[in-house]
């Protein structure tokens, strides 16, 4: 009778603050609406009474916890189901709660960086072929016009990366976190290049020294399975791509020292991640940090793009050219989630139930997310700094002379 009483008022209120399409359906039968609408679009199934407490203080943490768990069910359009948990959260969640901009620091020693590493990124190879391009490029698309395909906008992202560090034939490139290989097989087979790319995830660095072997390009690509702060040697180029969200905020002036002190005295580098909208650096709001924390990038951080490029200039780099993609990286989750949702079946059988749940949620929470300026992109190019200013150039015609 307390739980019954309790979630009847927790209902009434949210339907005075927000009047929500959706209905709560216990497991028991009684049913409870959120909003006068006579067919709603979201219905939440509650399991056992083992979710009530969550969803009595429904912060994106614990309507994340219900779900993955098995504690609740929802049914839905999927892009209805997380307006509905944002709006939820929302109507718990103040601007001056704990939740709302959590600012937390983790110890990025190399093995606590490895095992996060390996926990997000070792599913597994078929797993992440099911719902990536083709080309299984992880990161921001770039849509040149909007309309591109995805595999074909990730191949002009990694273009566009490309010239903007104006990669010549036969310099030496150095990608930090490579993936499954995509930018150096296309900076050596299109560019030219020379080039060594590092990673933390023994699965990737499988998949990508087969693909490098396949394209027979094994004379002009290395692939390493190793730590960024390992890395020896001088490069021309060095590109970073979705990396540097797991460096750690306090780490970032050292992480962009090691970039200055791989490059050549007139080489460039490209920071390319996701970044804050929080000016204090705090992160996800309404407890999404702590949801993708738990289930998703375990100790990610996320700068705001002022202490990013602070940084950058603490390290000994000067940047030279920001561009925001966070419309970009919006449209790209928004084709991944619907590539997940096609192949939902195929991905059952090759993760468990809450690996699953976890998927589908931070895929399309996440697209919520770059769409409601949460979070954000840059792609940050930058060289050492106090070099003469008679070495930039003029206009960023370069990037785009050619067509994409």
């Amino acid at each position: 009778m307390f739980w019954e009483k309790k979630l009847a008022q927790w209902v009434d209120d949210v339907k005075m603050k927000t009047n929500l399409p959706a209905r709560l359906v216990l497991w028991n039968g009684q049913q409870l609406d959120f909003g006068s609408f006579a067919a709603p679009q979201v219905t939440l199934k509650v399991n056992s009474a083992s979710a009530l407490p969550l969803l009595l203080e429904p912060s994106l943490d614990n309507l994340g916890e219900a779900y993955v768990k098995g504690k609740i069910d929802i049914e839905g359009k999927l892009s209805d189901i997380i307006n509905i948990g944002y709006s939820l959260a929302r109507s718990t969640v103040t601007s001056a709660s704990k939740l709302a901009r959590v600012r937390r620091y983790f110890n990025h020693t190399k093995s606590s960086d490895k095992k996060a590493i390996q926990y997000h990124y070792d599913v597994s190879n078929e797993f992440y072929k099911l719902w990536l391009d083709e080309n299984m490029v992880y990161s921001c698309a770039y849509f040149e016009n909007g309309n591109e395909d995805l595999g074909t906008a990730q191949l002009k992202k990694i273009d566009h990366i490309l010239r903007k560090i104006q990669v010549q034939p036969g310099q030496r490139l150095l990608d930090i976190g490579c993936g499954w290989g995509a930018l150096v097989l296309r900076a050596a087979s299109k560019f030219g290049a020379r080039c060594v790319g590092v990673t933390l995830s023994q699965n990737q660095f499988d998949l990508a020294t087969e693909r490098v072997k396949a394209a027979g390009l094994a004379d002009r690509i290395e692939i390493r399975l190793q730590d960024y702060r390992d890395v020896d040697g001088q490069f021309d180029r060095i590109t970073s791509v979705g990396m540097f969200e797991h460096v750690g905020r306090k780490n970032l002036p050292t992480y962009f020292g090691k970039i200055r002190d791989l490059l050549v005295d007139d080489g460039i580098a490209m920071n390319h991640g996701i970044t804050s909208t929080d000016y204090e650096s705090g992160e996800t709001a309404l407890g999404g940090g702590e949801f993708i924390d738990r289930y998703v990038f375990p100790d990610g951080e996320l700068p705001h793009i002022s202490l990013a490029l602070e940084s950058m200039q603490r390290g000994g780099l000067e940047a030279v050219d920001v561009e925001s993609l966070r419309r970009h990286y919006k449209h790209t989750l928004d084709l991944w989630s619907e590539n997940f949702e096609a192949r939902a079946q195929e991905a059952k059988k090759l993760v468990d139930d809450e690996k699953f749940r976890i998927w589908r949620v931070y895929l399309a929470g996440c697209a919520y997310a770059f769409e409601h300026d949460d979070v954000s992109l840059y792609q940050v190019v930058c060289r050492k700094a106090g070099r003469s200013a008679q070495t930039l150039p003029w206009s960023r015609r370069y990037m785009y002379d050619q067509p994409l």
